[in-house]
């Protein structure tokens, strides 16, 4: 099964590093070009800036190609940008101008809800089937879900709220789990990933 993780901007290391103790070598490929979009299996979306990544995935000729292949179902797992890059609207953020939008998980999403740089945090992150306690989740500016609709189900929670949500083989999560030295949901998305492969 060969994984991708989109390499244009954000914590793409930080992604390959957790997928590299998982997959063999020659099963990873970090995604710059539509050739190597067309090779993957199931893609990582990473944390970092979302109005950027949207802008490099039309300068690199991606954003077409990888929302057919979204609309098509591709296995995908998108972290905070990422997230903001899935949901099907944006609302208004005070950080300006958003960005376009693939529009494949039913959800109202507004970007820096958190608050700026200096308001992040860690906090435990109940994820639904995820054995071994509290997952550690790490918000840096993160979006927040203002509304899951009925396209989307929630399957991670800090307290009572919505960090996480999927429609089929498409997960997001507004926090970090690549920055938590913590392996266990980049398992339980990929072992997913194999189930329907199969």
């Amino acid at each position: 099964m060969k994984v991708g993780v989109l390499a244009l901007q954000g914590n793409i290391p930080e992604h390959l590093g957790a997928l590299g103790a998982l997959l063999p070598p020659g099963d990873l490929l970090p995604v710059r070009y539509p050739s190597e979009l067309e090779r993957v299996e199931a893609i990582f979306l990473p944390g970092g800036e979302s109005t950027t990544i949207a802008r490099l995935l039309r300068g690199a000729g991606l954003w077409k190609p990888l929302a057919r292949r979204l609309q098509e179902g591709l296995p995908t797992l998108a972290t905070c940008a990422g997230l903001i890059l899935l949901a099907r609207t944006l609302a208004p953020s005070p950080a300006g101008r958003d960005p376009p939008t693939f529009g494949v998980l039913d959800l109202v999403v507004r970007r820096n809800d958190y608050g700026a740089q200096r308001e992040s945090f860690e906090g435990p992150v109940r994820i639904e089937g995820l054995k071994g306690g509290a997952f550690p989740g790490v918000f840096i500016r993160a979006p927040r879900i203002l509304e899951v609709g009925p396209g989307a189900e929630p399957f991670a929670w800090r307290d009572a709220e919505i960090v996480g949500a999927r429609h089929g083989t498409i997960w997001g999560t507004t926090f970090h789990p690549e920055l938590s030295g913590d392996l266990r949901l980049h398992r339980m998305f990929l072992d997913q990933v194999r189930r329907r492969a199969r």
